[in-house]
């Protein structure tokens, strides 16, 4: 990183730094900047409570616990130098152990915090304010499955961002930042950058869910059908074998709406259709010689009464 000078117009670099080399501290520092700066992480964060341990028979805490703007809990969990191998196990016990808060734990939790770390309030109205509601009882808190994960640290193992990757595969919402310090003569400086996903990834991330979602729901829709469709023609061919009709004795189930056995005529197939409109029998005239279907069509148009 360089700083700019317009008067000399010239460029200084700006030394990059490591926290334990300044001095700094992963709960007393970079957990306080970010508690009171939270949309450092690129959106509106609400922080309703930090060093949180309200998990039973653990006595595990988590870094931050804060809301979106959709009202889904989000666990930042927060390394100096260096993530260590286990921080995303960590994230993601937390994010189960969050995942059974009702909204009136969530606002107990808040009212804790406010009363703690920020000279009281009314956790209920500043909930409403944050998420925009006119009454708590309109909003939903901590819906499913969309708790999201948040992990900050100046360096990232790939044991990390491998496991990050993979869950953002999966559709589990998580998120890394990198955060570097910088100084220049007797200032500092931070610098907090979204490495996964990166915004131009996460958007055509979105468009990919959207797609993949779009196509497993039409596989399933297929696979069902298809699984109707083979159970109703072994039934019906199991009915046909006592019928008059021995055309079909020797035909396999299909997946198709449809089935063909020959008519005994050499390229004029019978087919059994079923529509969801409408059920019909087709006999198609199939020579390669249009005169021999014309033939055959006005025989049977002869015998059409």
């Amino acid at each position: 990183m360089f700083k700019i000078d317009t008067e000399s117009n010239r460029i200084s670099r700006i030394e990059t730094k490591r926290f334990i080399d300044l001095g700094f501290r992963e709960r007393d520092h970079l957990q306080e900047w970010l508690a009171n700066q939270p949309d450092a992480l690129g959106e509106e964060l609400l922080i309703i409570q930090k060093e949180f341990d309200g998990f039973d028979d653990t006595r595990e805490r988590l870094d931050l616990l804060a809301l979106d703007k959709d009202g889904n809990l989000v666990i930042i969990e927060n390394k100096l130098d260096d993530t260590g191998r286990d921080v995303m196990w960590q994230a993601l016990k937390y994010a189960s152990y969050c995942s059974n808060l009702t909204k009136s734990q969530i606002v107990e939790i808040y009212q804790i915090y406010l009363n703690r770390y920020c000279d009281g309030g009314d956790a209920k109205s500043l909930l409403c304010e944050f998420l925009d509601a006119p009454d708590l009882s309109e909003v939903v808190l901590n819906s499913g499955i969309n708790q999201r994960l948040m992990l900050v640290a100046a360096n990232f193992r790939k044991e990390v961002t491998s496991t990050a990757l993979w869950l953002l595969n999966h559709d589990i919402q998580v998120q890394c930042f990198k955060v570097t310090p910088y100084a220049m003569a007797q200032d500092l400086f931070l610098n907090v950058e979204q490495i996964i996903p990166t915004p131009e990834a996460k958007e055509l991330m979105i468009g990919m869910n959207a797609k993949e979602a779009e196509e497993k729901n039409t596989e399933a829709e297929l696979k069902n059908r298809h699984r109707i469709r083979m159970a109703f023609w072994e039934q019906a061919l199991e009915a046909m074998k006592s019928s008059q009709c021995d055309l079909f004795n020797n035909i396999n189930p299909s997946k198709d709406h449809w089935l063909s056995a020959g008519s005994g005529v050499r390229s004029c197939p019978f087919t059994l259709i079923f529509g969801v409109k409408e059920v019909r029998v087709q006999l198609e005239m199939t020579r390669t010689g249009s005169l021999e279907n014309k033939f055959l069509f006005d025989r049977l148009y002869e015998k059409k009464t």
